[in-house]
């Protein structure tokens, strides 16, 4: 079974299992959709918050010291929304009715955000070793200073009639 499809599936099998999430949403901790289940927009829009919710509980668990982050936790009116590390480099977030229990819910979430964290880490780690890495002798790029750029020289009259009006 290849990754994409693995992904899928491990976040179809939560949903059948728990009725009480609404939406799942894997993404990078860039902020990046990998899958989701939720309208287009709004598992974009919800990959962005989750990467910062994320940035900011591991700053605050790095603070004080208290080891690592591993949930993030916005209680609605309505329900929850729960962001999970998944891997070194995913988030799993869910959306929850109100009447979720959200303690038995943590542990078969930390499951499937191990699971299909691990998938995601080793599809990155191929895909990053299949290009070769830059050569570390070749030369520097070289910056062109604006007054060298091709098509104006520096003695040519302007041939617009636009001028800076006074301030």
């Amino acid at each position: 079974m290849d990754a994409d499809r693995m992904l899928g599936s491990e976040l179809r099998g939560l949903r059948r299992r728990r009725p009480e999430v609404a939406g799942t949403v894997l993404a990078g901790t860039d902020g990046l959709l990998i899958s989701s289940d939720l309208p287009t927009t709004d598992a974009t829009h919800l990959a962005a918050l989750a990467a910062a919710s994320f940035g900011l509980g591991n700053r605050v668990a790095d603070t004080v010291r208290h080891g690592e982050f591993q949930e993030s936790v916005v209680r609605t009116a309505r329900g929850a929304v729960v962001t999970y590390p998944a891997g070194r480099h995913a988030l799993l977030t869910l959306v929850t009715a109100a009447a979720t229990d959200l303690e038995t819910l943590h542990a078969e979430a930390r499951a499937v955000a191990d699971r299909t964290g691990s998938v995601f880490d080793r599809q990155r780690t191929t895909r990053t070793h299949t290009v070769p890495p830059p050569d570390p002798r070749a030369p520097l790029a070289v910056r062109t200073p604006m007054a060298t750029l091709p098509g104006r020289s520096q003695n040519a009259p302007r041939t617009t009639g636009w001028r800076r009006p006074p301030i």
